[in-house]
């Protein structure tokens, strides 16, 4: 049932972002932080369960598979948006924060190439 691996995306997405805003206030960001990531993580994680276990067919998985292939560009791209925004609002360490990952992630293209 392809309307089951729907409704598994859909509660993961929720529980996700209700995560992402308990977290947020927790690390003091006036943000939902890591909502889109924790549905991701749910629903790779349910969806590896269930269908080892049996409870999701593969007509269920191919439901959740489409959507999945659309839910990711679309909602990471909101999020990302609103991120900026929060994190420009929210003061300078998240700011500097980005900038020392992004230096970080050039730094190390050299010896990731060379592996």
């Amino acid at each position: 049932m392809i309307i089951k691996g729907v409704a598994l995306l859909a509660a993961c997405f929720l529980s996700g972002l209700y995560i992402g805003d308990i977290l947020g206030p927790l690390l003091g960001v006036k943000a939902n932080v890591g909502g889109v990531g924790f549905a991701m993580l749910f629903l790779i994680l349910l969806t590896n369960h269930g269908t080892k276990y049996g409870w999701l067919d593969s007509k269920s998985a191919s439901g959740i598979d489409f959507w999945a292939a659309m839910y990711i560009p679309i909602v990471v791209a909101m999020t990302a948006s609103q991120d900026v925004v929060a994190a420009v609002t929210s003061g300078p360490l998240a700011i500097i924060g980005g900038v020392l990952g992004v230096l970080a992630g050039f730094a190390l293209i050299p010896i990731l190439a060379k592996l």
